[in-house]
């Protein structure tokens, strides 16, 4: 990883080596965090930060699900993403917010642990790399399932449910795919390690309803924007493995991911085993918004350099 100069920690900026946490902080022993992925996209005129109030405020939902409670607010929040974007002077980076329980009692009870705030930025490449964008990657059914809507608060973007994401993407590496898909606990397509996913059937785009333990995928709301803007109908329902085979196109999103096309699952070829027409259209739109080439009549960009100011 590059490193930037400097990471927010608990309200201040301080140098990216010396942003460290206690080896006994509750975090690191029993996952109580929540953190949240998000991009800078470089423009012409300066960086744009992609849905950073939808960003914020899924942050701070996590929170309260798995049980933070934050000294700061959303604004501030926002402000101090902000904040660490300019002092860093990265025009293109990704940021990870992460409030997490820190040093004070070891035990699996939280509450006697602060909850502490760190938001790093840094440079980052595209997660399957930018040939995937048009050739599309390769995914596996994983032998993993996703956790049962009363198990895990699937909804949170929180750090120990990365457990099982992990579990889920070293098994696909190993059996040659770039990624994995996961079931739900009844067997319905669920997501990937850290995309959602969409199938194409018949004209139809479809993806896993909210509850199929899926996280409400920041992107996954934008696609959907997307395909409807175009005509495109959008279902919200339950996808058995099966259909997965039979599609006419399948894509995946993320914040990292973006919209990307996938040409192969479990071996077996998805349309014409490259990037589909529907997706493409998909893409080109989102990408567009995001690089400048279009404009942004939805309002998803934050400007990082307020207007007026050159970085």
């Amino acid at each position: 990883m590059e490193k930037s100069r400097y990471i927010w920690f608990n309200g201040e900026l301080r140098a990216w080596d010396d942003a460290t946490i206690h080896v006994l902080s509750h975090v690191a022993h029993y996952g109580t965090g929540v953190f949240e992925g998000i991009r800078v996209y470089g423009r012409p005129g300066g960086g744009a930060i992609l849905a950073l109030d939808r960003h914020v405020q899924r942050f701070f939902r996590s929170c309260k699900i798995i049980g933070l409670p934050m000294s700061f607010s959303e604004q501030e929040v926002r402000d101090a993403i902000l904040t660490t974007v300019r002092r860093n002077e990265l025009e293109a980076c990704y940021i990870r917010p992460l409030a997490f329980r820190g040093y004070g009692e070891l035990g699996v009870l939280p509450t006697a642990c602060p909850v502490e705030l760190a938001i790093a930025t840094f440079p980052f490449a595209i997660l399957h790399g930018t040939e995937s964008l048009e050739k599309g990657i390769t995914l596996g059914v994983s032998s993993w399932r996703r956790m049962a809507p009363d198990t895990h608060p699937a909804m949170a973007k929180a750090t120990g449910n990365y457990l099982n994401s992990q579990m889920v993407i070293m098994e696909a590496k190993r059996h040659g795919y770039d990624e994995g898909v996961v079931l739900d606990s009844e067997g319905y397509v669920c997501e990937c390690s850290g995309e959602n996913i969409f199938v194409l059937l018949d004209g139809v785009l479809f993806t896993p309803e909210m509850g199929a333990s899926i996280l409400p995928g920041i992107t996954r709301e934008l696609a959907m924007q997307i395909a409807q803007s175009q005509g495109l109908e959008v279902r919200e329902r339950r996808i058995p493995r099966e259909m997965l085979y039979v599609a006419d196109e399948i894509f995946v999103t993320g914040t990292a991911a973006e919209i990307c096309p996938v040409r192969s699952v479990d071996g077996r070829t998805i349309g014409s085993g490259t990037r589909g027409e529907v997706t493409e259209k998909i893409q080109a739109h989102f990408m567009g918004v995001t690089r400048g080439d279009l404009p942004d009549t939805d309002h998803w960009l934050t400007p990082v350099q307020p207007e007026g100011e050159n970085p």
